[in-house]
């Protein structure tokens, strides 16, 4: 079991590395780079399922058992929307492909283009809620690496602070390179009309392209500008540090304000049972 949560961590570190990185087109070699480790992420993605299909098949046989807690329910439903995300950017990205795949036509190859990048910056999310609801596996795996067995007061302090510097930190992201903007677009990716979808999306890329002209952002605006060049961006030179704190830092916003929920729930259930009148 040991050895099986080793390689589910390690995996999921590779994972998480690789997506960020996949939000800039120009990164490692361009194109090339983007759809090869596509691949091997699609792999791992796979990996990942399977090693923790034990928990799938319970949960499957129990979802119409009332004393489910809702708590696993919603775990259940957050994972369900990731596998159906995570596929199609996997399927889209095939789809739209120019080295693995370059013989693959499809109609409109425009659609697939917007939609599997703006459905990514929503993965980016639940990845982000995903992590956070099972924040405190990762630091008890961590403890066990390192030999902590407990924390100290100052421990915790400085643990508390940097928190709060990686939360303004993301927040500072979300903003410089239009996050919102394109989270909105991926809610509207699959609408009746896609072709006004394309629109909005375009632009919306198009604004977080040029909010992302300095700094720590940068690397937003021209992962995009990239992409609609079909890779031929790919001789920018591209900080990959920067790609990965930047998107790092969006995603990290999600895993903070996911934990501390979680936590806030378990303490009002807690004081609920100890004090039930």
């Amino acid at each position: 079991m040991k050895k099986i949560n080793d390689v589910k961590l390690a995996l999921d570190v590779v994972m998480g590395v690789l997506f960020v990185l996949f939000f800039n087109k120009n990164v490692l070699g361009g194109l090339a780079f983007h759809e090869i480790a596509g691949l091997f992420f699609a792999g791992a993605y796979v990996t990942h399922i399977l090693l923790n299909l034990g928990w799938v098949k319970r949960v499957t046989l129990k979802m119409f058992d009332r004393r489910l807690s809702w708590r696993v329910r919603g775990s259940y439903a957050l994972n369900f929307l990731l596998l159906v995300s995570m596929t199609f950017i996997i399927v889209s990205g095939i789809m739209v492909s120019h080295v693995v795949f370059p013989n693959i036509n499809v109609g409109d190859e425009g659609w697939f283009k917007m939609t599997h990048i703006s459905v990514s910056f929503l993965v980016l999310a639940l990845i982000g809620i995903h992590v956070g609801l099972h924040w405190q596996w990762v630091v008890n795996m961590c403890k066990k690496m390192t030999s902590v067995k407990k924390s100290r007061a100052w421990m915790r302090y400085v643990a508390q602070g940097v928190t709060l510097i990686v939360l303004l930190f993301g927040l500072y992201q979300i903003n410089q390179t239009s996050y919102v903007t394109h989270l909105k677009s991926s809610v509207s990716a699959f609408g009746v009309n896609t072709q006004q979808t394309g629109i909005e999306g375009r632009e919306s890329f198009q604004n977080g392209e040029r909010s992302g002209m300095n700094g720590g952002s940068r690397s937003g605006g021209e992962g995009q500008s990239g992409f609609r060049r079909g890779g031929k961006g790919g001789n920018v030179n591209v900080n990959v540090a920067n790609v990965i704190l930047t998107y790092t830092g969006i995603m990290a916003v999600f895993v903070i304000v996911a934990y501390y929920l979680r936590k806030l729930s378990l303490y009002r259930k807690n004081k609920t049972v100890a004090n039930p009148n």
